[in-house]
């Protein structure tokens, strides 16, 4: 309904933000992450949700439209609100939340207050696909940096094989042996493709 709001920033607090829009003072609940991107400006933009419930409006603003809709994302998961949504954005900025999601580190969402080991589970469950295709990310790239791995995946797509496929044969291949060379994973990854 209300998809920005611009203005004057009228009161700052780490949690929250008043901005005079045409005379009207919008009270906006915010992260930690989009306060530490707040200009020094008077003037300010912020995309906003706004969520309605039976007993309250209440206004969400974000400086990045990614973070929103990350918030957004967090909010479909079952057992996920808004003050936990907003708790995971201040512990995390929102690119370490999409990795942990996309790579399915439990204990980095786990690691935020407020969510137990369930939800954790939950949230990666119900958002790693949403994940993985709107941020356009692999599985594989958010495991540890493997630099043999990485030479080998771009060796073999310059062969011309599929990316994808490359990688969940690459990442058996040195999950059997952290150390094998580039030209032996490569080898023994011709083998399956």
């Amino acid at each position: 309904m209300i998809a920005h709001i611009q203005g004057k920033l009228v009161e700052k607090t780490p949690t929250q933000v008043v901005i005079d829009c045409g005379g009207v003072g919008y009270h906006v609940n915010i992260s930690l992450h989009t306060y530490s991107l707040l200009p020094n400006t008077d003037f300010i933009k912020l995309y906003t949700h706004l969520q309605i419930k039976e007993d309250a409006h209440t206004l969400f603003g974000f400086v990045e439209k990614s973070e929103r809709e990350i918030f957004k994302l967090l909010l479909s998961v079952s057992g996920i609100g808004a003050s936990i949504a907003r708790t995971m954005l201040s512990s995390l900025d929102p690119k370490q939340i999409t990795n942990a999601i996309a790579s399915g580190d439990v204990v980095t969402i786990q690691s935020i207050k407020g969510i137990g080991s369930k939800t954790a589970q939950r949230v990666i469950l119900d958002l790693k696909e949403k994940v993985l295709k709107l941020y356009d990310l692999d599985e594989v790239s958010m495991s540890q940096s493997n630099t043999n791995r990485d030479e080998a995946l771009s060796a073999l797509e310059v062969l011309g094989f599929v990316r994808k496929t490359s990688e969940r044969i690459v990442e058996k291949i040195v999950k059997e042996d952290p150390e094998a060379s580039v030209e032996s994973i490569i080898k023994k990854a011709l083998k399956n493709l």
